[in-house]
């Protein structure tokens, strides 16, 4: 997020970092990868055998059974969008906002990215009807709408869409022809599983979707790049594994040995890996919460963060007192509150919104602790909002946004 001045703002190298869980590394997933750091071969392109086994069988588990020939594996999601992207010709369609790291893969290809409004109950999916619009006036206008990207538990807004919205969005796409790749990187980070309904459209439409999962501050640290793809069990998703396999190929996105075998053993879901997310789910799920009613205590707006690790806040009922402090934009306002708060705050600009209105997304992680220790004692603790550290970074965030009335 640093920046020099003579710059500017726009560089991609200068976009937000992914919301990862600020929490130190399992010990068994370390030992996963050291144990594995004597390996000299490489990974073949797309994952070895048990990489993509273990793949597999995580989406089986879910309901998405496939076999692992229908997966393919890359050192990091975006290397695997911009393959996925590159493999198919034709423009993308995606909702508005999204993830920060989607456009730039598709400018990186040559394609036309079209975003699409959201509806209000969610984030991550477009309006089916605008949706429908915005396709037909792309090729009024001569261009070619082929793809549809869109996640069910969103980057940035924190929210996972209801079935029946993603099941109308989804038709209004099929019925247009667009073939819809998922973004579910966020899937079993729910803040309450028990009364959030995640589907994924794969399980609707098992012949038109092809999914995608970044491992990297889901299930495995940041600094470990590893994302996986299941493709639909069909000739056609079989001709797209084998173009995405060789742009993977041709890019030299292979996954390093000691990466694959972690991602293995997380893919895996041994009694460790499940009670840590657990653990974490319910560590962030109450800083979360807190953090939004902050939000809203200082007079800002936010739905409710249900997934993730992050919320997407509208300023703009505080637009006269941030004017003041001469805050006018999306831009302005990541600056400001990245120096209030101490922790990156990128604005809405980052996700496609619209530069002028005042959103910016704020992590959860830094809440959690500034240390190893911290962090460790917030996910260990029952009460983790009273503890000192806890307590102390969620009064500074507070104070910041009260500060802008």
């Amino acid at each position: 997020m640093q920046r020099t001045v003579p710059e500017s703002r726009g560089p991609v190298r200068y976009g937000p970092p992914a919301p990862g869980p600020g929490l130190p590394v399992l010990p068994e997933l370390a030992a996963a990868l050291t144990g594995a750091a004597f390996r000299t071969d490489p990974e073949p392109p797309g994952g070895g055998p048990a990489l993509r086994s273990a793949a597999a069988g995580y989406w089986t588990r879910r309901g998405l059974g496939c076999a692992p020939g229908d997966t393919v594996a890359a050192s990091g999601a975006q290397s695997l969008l911009l393959a996925l992207l590159a493999a198919d010709g034709g423009d993308l369609m995606l909702p508005r906002p999204c993830p920060a790291w989607w456009i730039p893969q598709a400018r990186l290809v040559g394609r036309s990215a079209y975003p699409v409004p959201t509806p209000a109950e969610c984030g991550g999916v477009p309006d089916p009807y605008a949706l429908l619009e915005t396709v037909r006036r792309v090729r009024a206008e001569g261009g070619n709408p082929r793809l549809l990207l869109l996640s069910v538990a969103d980057d940035p807004t924190a929210t996972a869409a209801p079935p029946e919205l993603l099941h109308q969005a989804c038709e209004a796409a099929l019925s247009e022809g667009l073939h819809i790749i998922s973004d579910e990187t966020w899937r079993d980070t729910r803040h309450r599983p028990d009364e959030t309904v995640l589907l994924s459209p794969a399980e609707m439409w098992p012949e038109e979707v092809t999914v995608l999962s970044d491992l990297a501050g889901s299930l495995t640290p940041t600094a470990w790049p590893v994302a996986v793809a299941r493709f639909p069990a069909t000739a056609d998703g079989a001709a797209r594994r084998a173009r995405t396999l060789d742009v993977l190929t041709a890019i030299g996105a292979g996954v390093s040995a000691p990466v694959a075998a972690a991602a293995a053993f997380a893919l895996g879901e041994p009694a460790a890996v499940r009670e840590r997310a657990a653990r974490a789910n319910r560590l962030h799920s109450r800083v979360a919460t807190a953090a939004h009613h902050a939000v809203l205590a200082a007079g800002a707006v936010a739905r409710p963060p249900q997934a993730g690790r992050h919320l997407y806040a509208d300023l703009d009922p505080l637009r006269s007192g941030l004017a003041a402090l001469g805050v006018t934009d999306a831009m302005e306002l990541e600056d400001y509150l990245g120096q209030r708060i101490g922790a990156p705050a990128p604005g809405g600009h980052r996700f496609g919104d619209d530069p002028a209105a005042l959103r910016v997304r704020f992590a959860t992680g830094p809440l959690v602790g500034s240390t190893p220790q911290e962090r460790l004692e917030s996910l260990n603790s029952a009460e983790p909002l009273e503890l000192p550290h806890v307590a102390r970074a969620l009064r500074t965030f507070a104070t910041a946004l009260e500060h802008l009335r």
